[in-house]
């Protein structure tokens, strides 16, 4: 299913559902201006399609006591193709790093990182990130807050 494909309901549906996931079927059917059997019916051909992928929570980090939220700007030696998967695959195993993306420019990749505080970072900055195989540089940022949270596509 591609965007050409979507029509107005369809976009009305996903627009809704990025703004709470958790709603039910039949307050999203009177949200979108159709019947409930074919809103499920739509929604279940956006998940098949893959456009819908997850339903999440937003979890609120400080009061879970991850106080620290940083970026890495992550430059490796080579960039072979085999040493790109293997960074990509290396991220898969760190909790620290919540979302990682392949960057073109100064840096080969962008880690979001959600810490305790400053010292558990440091530590996996030091004895983690830097002392893998294929890192040549790493630069960090640390948040002072965040001051917007949205879902990730405008639709």
């Amino acid at each position: 299913m591609f965007r050409a494909e979507l029509d107005a309901i369809d976009i009305r549906i996903l627009r809704e559902l990025q703004r709470d996931g958790r709603i039910t079927n039949v307050e999203l059917s009177e949200r979108v201006g159709i019947s409930a059997p074919p809103c499920l019916r739509r929604v279940r051909k956006l998940e098949e399609a893959g456009i819908i992928e997850g339903y999440h929570a937003f979890l609120n980090a400080p009061k879970l006591g991850f106080d620290l939220v940083a970026f890495c700007m992550v430059g490796l030696k080579h960039q072979s193709e085999s040493n790109l998967k293997a960074f990509a695959a290396a991220t898969e195993s760190w909790p620290i790093v919540r979302q990682a993306w392949m960057v073109s420019g100064d840096s080969d990749f962008l880690l979001h990182c959600v810490a305790e505080n400053l010292t558990k970072f440091q530590d996996f900055v030091i004895e983690v990130l830097t002392a893998n195989d294929h890192v040549h540089t790493v630069r960090t940022m640390l948040t002072i807050r965040q001051v917007k949270r949205l879902g990730l596509v405008e639709i």
